[in-house]
């Protein structure tokens, strides 16, 4: 991987990172959801369809916090995420 590459495919995570800690689902802050954070941005990278990252940002949410978020607000940041994706990886 070239250094090019590998400088966006990290702006391109930083602006993952800043995207999920805005998006607060439980009101509980950006510092409360680092597990959560870390698994949703791999996520982002393994999938291209935003109805199945929404499925799997419901998931890992539901996990570590025993909550349910609709999943239509998860479908929402899937598409805001896979932008971030998008738009990072055609930057070179």
């Amino acid at each position: 991987m070239s250094s090019v590459m590998r400088m966006n495919f990290r702006e391109t995570n930083e602006k993952l990172v800043e995207l999920l800690q805005e998006w607060d689902p439980f009101a509980i802050g950006a510092d409360g959801y680092d597990t959560e954070i870390a698994d949703v941005v791999g996520a982002v990278h393994r999938y291209d369809d935003p109805n199945l990252l929404a499925k799997q940002i419901q998931s890992i949410y539901e996990f570590s916090f025993e909550e349910w978020i609709p999943l239509e607000k998860c479908l929402s940041v899937s598409y805001n995420l896979l932008a971030i994706k998008n738009t990072g990886s055609c930057s070179l």
